[in-house]
């Protein structure tokens, strides 16, 4: 299949692609978007009982507890709806102000529509901590309904897989990973319908229809930026197996196709603001490198031990008096101790944005030179794996729920060989482990990793 017959083409045909059209060889005539094809989802009947019986867990999970995040997302219904676009990105009527890319502020006010139909107060934007059985089963139904994105793009994965009985298996655990039902179903947010077009967009790149993949990815950057984790695979892959030719010349046509998808997802997202000239307001609100190294419920990673390291040290220097070991005396009190802040050490040199940046380049880069060389569909999953593993690991202010960036293609490796589903097991025992510590009490921030 000639990879520029359509952009959003969502699913081949049930017949394998042969190798030689996906390099390009005849090109088929072109396609409109079919949403029928999209529906048209042959489910099996296990598939339906699980989307019953997750869907009837889930709205048993209604009353459970909810955390800051779900007077966020009702804050943001009312930001969206009763303030004109101009003033999204400033208002600070509520402490939880209005942090995501535009396509999510879209999205909110898309849901607002009916929220203000079924409760006008839901919408109020004085109306703060507001948290009637109305706003709760508004809210919870919209995360119930946007994740059928992901049990679409699944049910897709196991239609199409070679060893569909395999494949049903992790598809159904990453369903209901018991990482998502707690982000979404209790602490409350929305990664499961983010994550459907994750998905997606890798499903296009696995069936050679890159452009839509691109496409997809982009518009997934304007959802939530915390996926600018996986943007290098993205890169070196398209520019690598779709701009260029097997032998390294640079195909224009392609090319242009590929920069003129993405510039109209971004001008679309960013466009208003930019002619408002709002732009540097609005990444101060997605990049406030202000909240710290660390969030404020550790994620497990480099920095959680270095700042362990430090507070050591600092025992080791008070106790034994070792002059090498100088201290800092705003460290000594500081340390972020589950607080949203700058991480300021003790003993160990402050560590800055700039360099969890570097060191996150420098180690994707080893997997990276292996996806420019080797460019195949196992290559880019296994490279966006691990670019979110290393920014997991390296990255500023890491929330714990990050390493759903690492599970997520992780699973569809899984069913591989023995040696991926061993270590997607152990990543997600780790993750169900990590999540209730993070979700049972109550939250000092909600703000995501940048």
């Amino acid at each position: 299949m000639n990879e520029t017959h359509s952009l959003l083409e969502p699913f081949p045909q049930k017949e394998p692609i042969p190798a030689s059209k996906q390099e390009g060889e005849a090109a088929e005539p072109v396609r409109i978007f079919r949403w029928r094809t999209l529906l048209q989802l042959d489910v099996a009947s296990a598939d339906w009982d699980i989307l019953v019986l997750s869907t009837c867990l889930k709205l048993l999970l209604f009353p459970a507890y909810r955390s800051t995040d779900f007077e966020v997302h009702r804050n943001w219904l009312a930001i969206t709806h009763s303030l004109p676009i101009s003033r999204w990105y400033y208002d600070t009527t509520s402490e939880w102000t209005l942090d995501y890319p535009p396509f999510f502020a879209y999205f909110e006010k898309l849901l607002s529509i009916p929220a203000y139909f079924i409760d006008s107060k839901i919408v109020d934007l004085q109306n703060l901590n507001y948290d009637a059985w109305s706003v709760v089963v508004y809210q919870r139904i919209t995360v119930i309904v946007t994740e059928l994105v992901l049990a679409i793009v699944l049910q897709r994965f196991i239609r199409e897989a070679a060893d569909p009985s395999v494949q049903r298996i992790i598809s159904v655990s990453l369903f209901l990973h018991p990482g998502l039902l707690i982000v979404d179903h209790i602490h409350f947010q929305y990664n499961g319908f983010m994550f459907g077009i994750l998905l997606w967009s890798i499903l296009m790149a696995r069936n050679g229809n890159k452009l839509a993949s691109g496409f997809l990815f982009a518009i997934l950057l304007n959802f939530k930026h915390i996926y600018m984790y996986l943007a290098p695979a993205y890169f070196v892959y398209l520019l690598r197996s779709f701009c260029l030719s097997p032998t390294g010349a640079l195909q224009p046509t392609k090319f242009l196709s590929l920069a003129n998808a993405v510039i109209i997802v971004f001008l679309a997202s960013l466009g208003p603001f930019i002619l408002m000239g709002q732009l540097p307001q609005l990444l101060s609100r997605l990049f406030p490198f202000t909240r710290g190294l660390n969030h404020a419920y550790w994620a497990p990673n480099a920095w959680a031990l270095v700042t362990a390291a430090d507070r050591v040290l600092l025992k080791v220097a008070q106790r034994f008096g070792i002059e090498v070991l100088a201290i800092n005396e705003a460290g000594v009190a500081s340390t972020s101790r589950g607080l949203v802040g700058d991480t300021v050490f003790a003993v160990i040199p402050n560590v800055k944005p700039i360099h969890t940046f570097i060191i996150t380049i420098v180690f994707q880069a080893i997997f990276l030179t292996k996806l420019w060389r080797l460019p195949s569909y196992k290559s880019f999953v296994t490279a966006l794996t691990l670019c979110g593993y290393t920014s997991f690991m390296f990255g500023w202010h890491v929330h714990e729920k990050a390493i759903l960036l690492v599970l997520v293609p992780l699973s569809l490796l899984a069913a591989e060989n023995n040696a991926f589903f061993r270590t997607f097991m152990i990543a997600s025992v780790a993750d169900r482990l990590l999540h209730p510590l993070g979700s049972l009490g109550l939250r000092t921030t909600t703000e995501e990793s940048v």
